[in-house]
């Protein structure tokens, strides 16, 4: 998964979808995550720009 240079984050209540693109624009990770998953998620990855809709989470999400 080293290959991911850019990383999209559908928000909603209890569950986020990410989706993961390589440089070519390829999808390379598609997962369905609960809460307390998606920085444990991020964590195991390498450096990557993170996409996020705009919502009222958007920006705790975007500080932790």
């Amino acid at each position: 998964m080293s290959s991911i240079q850019t990383i999209g984050i559908d928000f909603a209540k209890n569950v986020f979808s990410i989706h993961g693109a390589d440089a070519y624009g390829k999808y390379v990770l598609r997962k369905t995550l609960k809460k307390n998953k998606l920085l444990d998620t991020f964590t195991n990855l390498h450096l990557f720009l993170i996409g996020m809709g705009t919502c009222s989470s958007a920006h705790h999400w975007a500080s932790e």
